[in-house]
């Protein structure tokens, strides 16, 4: 990965002293809640860099459909493990663990604060508390792409709510990869793949203050469903488009892509291309709620109690003696992120 995170470490000055403990920003919270708004303010304020934690917004030529922080954004302040894989190339939670703490590794040598910001429960565990061990078997993920192929995606979703039942409730059931990971797990360890997750958190050389950005459903589901207008007035077909050869790899498999393919094969209207992705982006927001609402140390805000949640960053660094370098503005977030 010519272009990767680690390889564009800023360079920066000395500004953290010896035995001091780094502090990690956590933002997180359903879609299009504002966390990526959040983050670059909280960023500009402590003078540091933001890592993003999204598992969709990591891939190459898919920045409509996964609302990956724009151009301009990225400018305000510098964004980490966005937009450096191929879209049929795979990169998981465990992968992102290891090389988001080995730049955190070398941030933290010079610099106390870094912000960490995204939607995806499982990259956000997998940085600040770890994972466990998952095992993995090609010849029973091999069986089961098979059965995939033979019957569809409903038995195997059908095994899945028999063995892990908890799991299921908060996954994305239409993505088969998905479902074919957690039953390989299952088959070959006798255990729910959620069990998995549920191992004592990992020592971190840094300290962590959770944010947790929440909104009434109505507003929420208004701001999802405004978002997906604006991303097909931005090009999201030709987007889709210019990936469909690739329709079968695991990044495709997503909200905001799969619903396209019907209608590439004029089997359904434009319209019911956007009230596909407006569901599912509100079912999948509903799922994210679910994943952090179970995470231990959040501390919730509503995401429009701007003035609080600028308090609760001042008494965290306060704590340690620090100052911001930068105020964080008293203005509405501006971004149906």
């Amino acid at each position: 990965m010519a272009d990767s995170p680690l390889e564009r470490l800023s360079s920066v000055a000395d500004s953290i002293q010896p035995n001091e403990r780094p502090l990690l920003v956590v933002v997180v919270g359903p879609t299009a809640v504002g966390k990526t708004r959040w983050a670059i303010d909280m960023a500009r304020a402590l003078e540091t860099e933001i890592i993003n934690a999204d598992s969709r917004q990591v891939f190459k030529r898919m920045a409509i459909g996964t609302a990956a922080p724009s151009a301009n954004e990225r400018a305000e302040i510098q964004h980490h493990f966005v937009d450096f894989i191929e879209p049929d190339q795979r990169y998981s939670a465990g992968q992102f663990e290891q090389d988001a703490s080995v730049w955190l590794d070398h941030w933290f040598k010079h610099r106390r604060t870094a912000v960490l910001a995204g939607g995806s429960g499982l990259y956000v565990k997998a940085l600040i508390e770890g994972l466990d061990d998952i095992p993995s078997d090609p010849s029973i993920r091999a069986q089961l792409n098979q059965r995939l192929e033979l019957h569809g995606l409903a038995p195997l979703i059908e095994e899945l709510a028999q063995l892990d039942p908890a799991h299921l409730s908060k996954m994305d059931a239409q993505n088969p990869q998905r479902v074919i990971r957690a039953l390989e797990v299952c088959l070959i360890s006798g255990r729910p793949f959620s069990s998995f997750h549920k191992l004592a958190p990992r020592a971190r050389p840094y300290d962590t203050w959770v944010v947790g950005l929440q909104m009434d459903r109505d507003s929420l589901n208004s701001r999802i469903n405004m978002r997906v207008e604006h991303m097909i007035e931005a090009g999201l077909e030709a987007e889709v488009r210019e990936l469909e050869y690739l329709k079968d790899a695991n990044a495709l498999r997503t909200v905001g892509y799969r619903e396209w393919w019907p209608f590439f094969e004029n089997e359904c209207s434009m319209t019911d291309v956007q009230a596909q992705i407006q569901l599912r982006t509100r079912q999948f927001a509903k799922r994210q709620m679910t994943w952090f609402q179970k995470m231990e140390g959040v501390q919730w805000f509503d995401a429009s109690d701007r003035e609080n949640i600028a308090e609760g960053l001042r008494v965290e660094c306060e704590k340690r003696s620090w100052h911001f370098a930068h105020p964080i503005p008293h203005s509405e977030p501006h971004r149906d992120e």
